[in-house]
């Protein structure tokens, strides 16, 4: 019996404030962790139907990305079966709605993984600029977290990678807060 295929993937725009937050994730957990050889780490960005042969690769997909849905900005979603469509057209964004269209084509070629989507409410997803705002960037953390459940739940534990003072460099030219990881 071979191995469940996973595929963590952060979709968004990282010019454009918190619309980048799913690709800062994966971002993190890619230099935080060492994944087993059945778990792929994708930056999907923007690329939408794009991604249709890579999803399809998957058992198991765990979408990371900005979700807005009225509520406070920082609020944390998961979404799954019924749940995706709703929220991902609500946002109106592009690379949401082709994102749905593969997952839909996946399911029309009898390859559709069972997906999850791991969501923050952004604070600013037009601002275009680099950096997130601190209400999504202090929620960081608990994405990270979040995908790390999900992962347990499949009975994947990934090894953490030591960084900064812990592996004995010293890093004294970047400032953090505490709590947020480095992106």
């Amino acid at each position: 019996m071979t191995e469940k295929q996973i595929i963590i993937m952060g979709v968004g725009n990282i010019l454009f404030t918190d619309e980048g937050v799913g690709v800062r994730v994966v971002e993190t957990l890619n230099e935080q962790y060492d994944f087993p050889a059945n778990v792929k780490i994708v930056d999907g960005g923007v690329l939408g139907m794009n991604l249709l042969g890579t999803i399809s690769e998957a058992d198991y997909l765990i979408v990371v990305d900005a979700v807005r849905n009225d509520q406070a900005p920082g609020t944390l979603y998961r979404l799954k079966d019924e749940d995706i469509p709703k929220r991902i057209l609500a946002k109106n964004s592009l690379h949401q709605v082709d994102l749905l269209e593969a997952l839909t084509f996946c399911q029309a070629l009898d390859k559709h993984p069972e997906t999850v989507i791991i969501g923050i409410e952004p604070e600013d997803i037009k601002t275009v600029g680099l950096d997130m705002t601190y209400t999504v960037m202090k929620k960081m953390p608990a994405m990270v977290e979040l995908v790390m459940i999900e992962l347990d739940g499949l009975g994947v534990a990934p090894s953490s990678r030591k960084t900064g003072v812990e592996a004995g460099v010293k890093d004294h030219a970047v400032s953090r807060r505490p709590g947020v990881p480095k992106i």
